[in-house]
């Protein structure tokens, strides 16, 4: 069974909307700002991909109260990626319609609100409606309220690849007859003291570049120095092709291929073997062959370690230098569980632009010796089908296929 994608939005710190997402990709037009830290927590000055757009203005006071941060990004990516599909406000039938969605830490904003309001408030309190902001479903709940959808709610929190694991599961819901349209992607807001303590503590984040703050995240480059935090998040519409065709939308590509593996090696050191099975996966789920992919979108967290071994599971999947690859996460950062529905949605938008987005910020890379890195200027070829990795801490591997409409 084939399924389509008839919606795109997008919410990242290079704009509202998967227009503005794509359009920066290809200038190579970064999100990334230096934030100034927290000298009385310890947290040191450091870049970050933040979302400055208002959230969900139109939300009275008494409904907004109910929502964390990554809550209303949910709600304004879904919006664009609803309307795009020439979707009513409400599923026409709502038992035949779901919700898939991924985050990684769920409301971390209003937890961390929680902590500071209980330790510093006098009296200690915190506020009523934590526990429903806090929740890693709360989101896709909002989701499924505002359009009804009640077939299913799916939720994912699987660290880095959660939204992508969302998608391709509710790419295997839609198959199996369980609805026919679902609603999904992720989202993810933890630009707060405490988590960003957190990363600064593991020492995977780059280091701030004070006199080009922007490129502080250099994928695949030979000074990589770690990964830049980005919040925000990303919606598609997923269609079966009988559904779409029956009431006349338009694809803008089809989601034809989901690989899922689990390293089981170690909590936070990637394994090659683990993510080229992912990859092969996908590859047999969606029927095609290495030779078939013209791009990969790269799970390029700028670690050292994690390009090194993903440039090796790449190579042993595709061949030397055989596939174009570029890692978007130099210009919106780490959405951490909603980078992976953010990279498709950027995937989705080379694929239909017929033009792919370079790797930004590498000066030089010996990793180019092993896979075809996109650098400088965005690639003018109109390919038919394109990869998107997402890899995770506890060794979760996500490949995900679409192929061009």
């Amino acid at each position: 069974m084939r399924v389509w994608i008839t919606g795109l939005g997008a919410v990242s710190a290079l704009g509202l909307g998967a227009q503005a997402l794509a359009d920066a990709l290809l200038a190579g037009r970064s999100g990334v700002t230096a934030q100034p830290g927290s000298p009385a927590h310890g947290l040191k000055p450091h870049a970050a991909a933040v979302v400055t757009a208002p959230l969900a203005p139109q939300l009275p006071p008494a409904q907004r109260n109910l929502h964390d941060r990554h809550s209303l990004m949910a709600l304004e990516a879904a919006a664009e990626a609803w309307a795009q599909a020439g979707l009513p406000a409400t599923a026409p039938e709502p038992e035949r319609a779901a919700v898939a969605w991924g985050t990684g830490l769920g409301g971390s904003a209003s937890l961390e609100a929680s902590y500071q309001q209980m330790f510093t408030a006098q009296p200690p309190r915190v506020h009523p409606y934590t526990v429903v902001r806090v929740m890693a479903n709360s989101a896709a709940s909002h989701l499924a309220m505002r359009h009804q959808l009640r077939a299913a709610q799916l939720v994912v929190s699987n660290a880095c690849a959660s939204s992508a694991q969302a998608i391709g599961e509710a790419l295997w819901l839609l198959r199996t007859g369980r609805a026919d349209v679902a609603l999904v992607g992720g989202s993810e807001a933890m630009l707060n003291t405490g988590s960003a303590l957190g990363w600064q503590a593991m020492g995977v984040m780059a280091p701030l570049d004070a006199a080009q703050p922007g490129q502080s995240c250099r994928p695949f480059d030979d000074g990589r120095q770690g990964l830049v935090l980005g919040e925000g998040a990303a919606a598609l519409v997923l269609e079966t092709e009988a559904h779409a065709r029956t009431r006349g939308a338009t694809p803008l590509a089809e989601l034809a291929g989901y690989g899922h593996s689990v390293d089981a090696v170690h909590l936070s050191r990637p394994d090659a073997d683990g993510q080229a099975r992912a990859m092969r996966a996908a590859l047999r789920d969606a029927g095609l062959a290495p030779a078939d992919i013209g791009y990969v979108n790269a799970h390029g967290t700028a670690t050292e370690v994690g390009d090194a071994v993903e440039a090796s599971s790449i190579e042993a999947v595709f061949g030397t230098r055989a596939v174009p690859v570029s890692a978007t996460k130099a210009l919106h950062g780490h959405l951490i569980g909603a980078g992976g529905a953010l990279e498709l949605v950027a995937t989705v938008q080379a694929l239909r632009r017929g033009a792919l987005p370079p790797s930004a910020h590498v000066r030089t890379s010996r990793l180019s010796a092993q896979v075809d890195l996109i650098t400088q200027d965005a690639r003018a070829v109109q390919v038919r089908a394109a990869m998107s990795n997402s890899f995770a801490f506890g060794g979760s591997n996500v490949a995900l296929i679409a192929l061009r409409a």
